[in-house]
């Protein structure tokens, strides 16, 4: 129902107003300090989004980052010289942000509130849409997916990071929440929903991506292991406790990075319209 994805949307954008995703990594007084510490954490943590964004193929492309958060990404998208550069979030508080970080490295980009499902752009409007980790909190994931294939000039690429079903994430959650407190029925998505982040967050298996980029000529994708997974920096803030602790001590990462690298909470997806 139309109500239901309308009140899930606007727990979301209430749930990353409060804080926007990343902003405990920023640290310091002086705002350059401030956003470079987030940036400094951010790549440490995530190393493969550089290499998989490969931001520099944004010079002399009309490119739009849909979800800017605290604007790491769109920073550097800003700096490989794009012939227009867009940046639309769903809460005022990240728009703030990257407006504030933009001005400390004298860069521009037109930012503005904006809805995922209804983005405010004409058809074939960009050479370029990148997306790290933001359209599986939007309820209606396709609908964003279908408006990304809209905007997009034909050739256009657009490589998106969703959540992916079956996760190392998704299986301590499950362990957790449903066979811990006796109620091994549950599903994952279930799981994410109630216990990933935002209200409502999902998770998609490789199949059910495909079938969501399936208006694209050329599609991608592979699971990558993240921090998540691996248990490292801030990682389970809104699941403290001394069993948490104890996991992130005994965590086998080298078993996980040798033995399960598809099984990694990021689906970074690569397509071509």
């Amino acid at each position: 129902m139309p109500e239901t994805n309308e009140t899930l949307k606007g727990e979301v954008r209430a749930f990353w107003d409060k804080s926007s995703c990343g902003e405990i990594y920023a640290q310091g007084e002086e705002p350059r300090s401030y956003y470079e510490s987030h940036a400094r954490t951010r790549y440490a943590l995530e190393p493969v989004i550089p290499l998989f964004a490969r931001f520099g193929e944004a010079r002399d492309k009309d490119v739009l980052e849909i979800g800017v958060g605290m604007g790491a990404d769109h920073i550097e998208l800003a700096k490989a010289g794009p012939r227009g550069l867009t940046g639309v979030d769903l809460t005022p508080r990240a728009i703030e942000h990257v407006t504030r970080r933009l001005q400390v490295y004298g860069l521009n980009s037109r930012l503005q509130v904006a809805d995922a499902e209804h983005l405010p752009f004409a058809d074939e409007s960009f050479d370029f849409v990148y997306s790290w980790g933001v359209l599986h909190h939007s309820p209606d994931t396709p609908q964003a997916i279908r408006e990304v294939w809209r905007i997009l000039r034909p050739g256009g690429k657009t490589r998106v990071m969703i959540y992916h079903k079956y996760s190392l994430v998704g299986y301590m959650l499950w362990l957790r929440y449903a066979l811990m407190r006796g109620r091994p029925g549950r599903s994952l998505a279930e799981i994410y929903a109630q216990h990933l982040e935002s209200p409502g967050t999902k998770a998609y298996s490789m199949a059910e991506a495909r079938r969501m980029f399936g208006q694209f000529s050329q599609v991608e994708m592979r699971a990558e292991l993240g921090f998540g997974d691996l248990l490292e920096g801030g990682v389970g803030q809104r699941h403290r406790g001394p069993l948490l602790s104890l996991a992130k001590r005994l965590w086998p990462r080298w078993f996980f990075k040798r033995f399960m690298k598809g099984h990694g909470l990021g689906l970074l997806v690569e397509a071509v319209k």
